[in-house]
C-alpha cells in the first residue's frame, strides 16, 4: 500500500483511540448525571429539569463517539453463518465489499448531520422540553462522531483490501 495509505490509517486509528478511550468515562458522566437528580430532589427537595435529557445526550455522544474506536477493535457485531469458516483472505474480501456499503450509508448519514447541524446553528434550534437546551452542541458531537466513524471505515477498507491482496499496512 502506498506510504500516504499507511499514514491515513495510522492517523484514524490514533485519533479514534484517543477520542474513544475518552467516550468510554461518559459512562461515569452519565451515571453521575442520574444519580444527581434523586439525591438533589429526595435530599434537598430541588428537582432538576435537566437531568434526564442531559444523561441521554451524554449517552448520544458515548455511543457515536466510541464508533470508531469499537470499529477499530473490531468491537461490532457480525453474524457468522459461513464467514467463520473462510480464508482470511476471503474474510478481507467480503470485509472490503461490505466496507464499501457502510462508508455509503455513512456519506449520507454525515451529509444529513450537516444539514441538521446547519439548521441547529443558523436557527439557534432549541430542544422542545421543560429545560429547552440548545442543539446545537450535541449536534456537533454527533456529527463529529458519525465522521470518524466514516473516516475508521474508510481505513478499515484500506486494511481489509491490503489483507485480500496478502499485504499488510
Amino acid at each position: 500500500m502506498p506510504k500516504a495509505v499507511k499514514i491515513f490509517v495510522q492517523s484514524v486509528e490514533a485519533t479514534n483511540k484517543v477520542v474513544g478511550r475518552f467516550s468510554m468515562y461518559l459512562v461515569f458522566a452519565m451515571i453521575g448525571i442520574l444519580l444527581y437528580e434523586p439525591i438533589a430532589r429526595n435530599l434537598f427537595g430541588k428537582s432538576s429539569i435537566w437531568a434526564v435529557e442531559m444523561a441521554q445526550f451524554t449517552m448520544a455522544a458515548y455511543y457515536l463517539l466510541g464508533g470508531g474506536y469499537s470499529m477499530m477493535l473490531k468491537g461490532h457485531v457480525r453474524m457468522d453463518l459461513l464467514y467463520g469458516r473462510w480464508s482470511d483472505k476471503k474474510k478481507a474480501t467480503v470485509d472490503a465489499i461490505t466496507c464499501l456499503f457502510l462508508i455509503f450509508y455513512l456519506v449520507f448519514l454525515l451529509v444529513g448531520a450537516y444539514s441538521s447541524i446547519e439548521y441547529a446553528v443558523m436557527y439557534g434550534q432549541k430542544n422542545r422540553s421543560a429545560w429547552a437546551p440548545y442543539m446545537a452542541p450535541i449536534k456537533i458531537i454527533m456529527g463529529a462522531g458519525v465522521l470518524l466513524m466514516l473516516l475508521q471505515a474508510i481505513a478499515t477498507f484500506f486494511k481489509d483490501l491490503a489483507k485480500a491482496r496478502g499485504a499488510k499496512i
